[in-house]
């Protein structure tokens, strides 16, 4: 057994700042960072990596009792023989993680927590809180970059063996993603893209796992699944359309979405999926007949809330398990989809649509599906984003639908304002599809 000393105390500092002025001495970072609620957490350092929290007992310190928190970032497909790229490789295999050093902004307050496998010696604590309170405002910069195009008709022959597999009856759906090669024009870091994520106009939670000179970063809609106690909560999110230029046009094309037949069968796989794994390891599940749309940036979502009770002895860990991949990312059937993308998507998709959360010493916690990302390590990286094919896609619809996606992710390098990060962007999506009508 091993017993973690964890020492929490309140701290009167922005957590954003303290992570970046205290970012500059730890390799391993770790962030989880809800945009819409205080559930927030930035780790530093790496105090000890367990295959499973049984093996670990906590012993808590100071004026707050704060659990310690694990994060915990995971693959896609695991189990995939084929070589993720030389980035995700870099990674390590580990299941949860603890920092030495976590800042904290939840119903608690905003705190500090230190970590250790012995007391916490008090000095460390007064050297943290004293960099923490001293550390002066971030401030956003632009990176340059360009995006080396990738293959629309090699795009078009992916999904044309998605819909050959549709008719044949092997699945009813499967998730196909698109990645892009990006290239920066001068050095960045990962907490350059960090707090463009985080005061840029990207929505969701902000995801960040950095080890040695990689980082995975990105802003995710998707919630997997949320713990508090024996509540439970997780979220069905598929079917997409454009976030429209006004309310007029937003509210317009969501009317539009919530008509359209094939993304309400896209999604409906999504609802029948997560209801059934709710009713296998829970009760009081509340699952609503009707979507409604979630609003992003640069798209729009049907999305449909579930809610449930845990049973008794079920844990958060073997709920991800259960949950992850939803049809959401994968497609339905689950187990057939996955083998589809083996087969023909060109790459190991690694962390992204992975399950990346965290879950502290009490069994509390949450992960989301890690969409809208990229994998980087300071002058190149590849971003990416995928979409859903049923019978009835068009290639070259959901080719552009991505590329709306791939905003998202983009957006990290911008430290403009929101109107001109757009307008950035569009030029940025105009001069691609120059270059690609050029190339065909």
């Amino acid at each position: 057994m091993t017993k973690i000393h964890s020492h929490t105390l309140p701290i009167g500092a922005d957590i954003v700042d303290a992570f970046c002025l205290m970012q500059k001495g730890f390799t391993d970072q770790f962030v989880y960072y809800d945009k819409q609620r205080a559930c927030r957490y930035m780790g530093l350092g790496r105090c000890i990596a367990l295959p499973t929290l049984d093996e670990a007992e906590s012993e808590l310190e100071g004026p707050v009792e704060q659990p310690p928190v694990y994060f915990s970032f995971n693959r896609f497909d695991a189990e995939n023989p084929a070589p993720a790229d030389e980035l995700f490789e870099a990674f390590p295999r580990l299941k949860f993680m603890l920092p030495e050093i976590v800042l904290i902004e939840n119903e608690r307050g905003t705190l500090l927590q230190v970590n250790s496998l012995g007391p916490v010696y008090p000095g460390r604590i007064e050297r943290f809180a004293r960099q923490a309170l001293a550390a002066p405002p971030r401030r956003r910069e632009s990176v340059p970059y360009r995006l080396e195009p990738d293959s629309r008709e090699a795009w078009r022959d992916v999904v044309g063996a998605g819909l050959a597999a549709i008719e044949a009856g092997r699945v009813d759906k499967v998730v196909l993603s698109r990645r892009q090669r990006l290239v920066a024009t001068r050095p960045f870091s990962s907490k350059d893209l960090l707090v463009n994520l985080i005061d840029g106009p990207a929505r969701g939670t902000v995801l960040l796992y950095r080890y040695a000179d990689v980082f995975f970063c990105g802003c995710t809609p998707e919630l997997l699944v949320r713990k508090r106690g024996a509540e439970l909560e997780s979220m069905c999110l598929a079917g997409t359309c454009p976030a429209g230029g006004s309310e007029d046009e937003r509210a317009r094309l969501a009317a539009e979405l919530m008509a359209d037949p094939k993304n309400r069968a896209e999604h409906d796989y999504v609802v029948r999926f997560i209801r059934e794994v709710f009713r296998r390891t829970c009760h009081g599940v509340d699952v609503p007949a009707e979507p409604g749309i979630l609003p992003l940036t640069h798209v729009q979502h049907l999305c449909t809330p579930a809610r449930a009770r845990l049973l008794e002895g079920v844990d958060l860990w073997s709920m991800m398990e259960d949950l992850h991949p939803t049809p959401a990312v994968a497609g339905t059937p689950v187990g057939e989809a996955k083998m589809l993308l083996r087969e023909v998507e060109a790459y190991n998709r690694g962390f992204f649509a992975g399950a990346c959360g965290y879950v502290d010493g009490a069994g509390d916690g949450e992960f989301s599906v890690a969409l809208r990302t990229g994998v980087f390590d300071g002058e190149i990286g590849w971003v990416y984003a995928g979409c859903g094919i049923v019978e009835g896609s068009v290639a070259d619809d959901e080719y552009d639908e991505i590329g709306m996606k791939l905003m998202t992710i983009l957006s990290a390098f911008s430290g403009e304002d929101e109107a001109d990060a757009a307008e950035t962007l569009a030029d940025s999506l105009s001069d691609r599809r120059v270059d690609e009508g050029a190339g065909r």
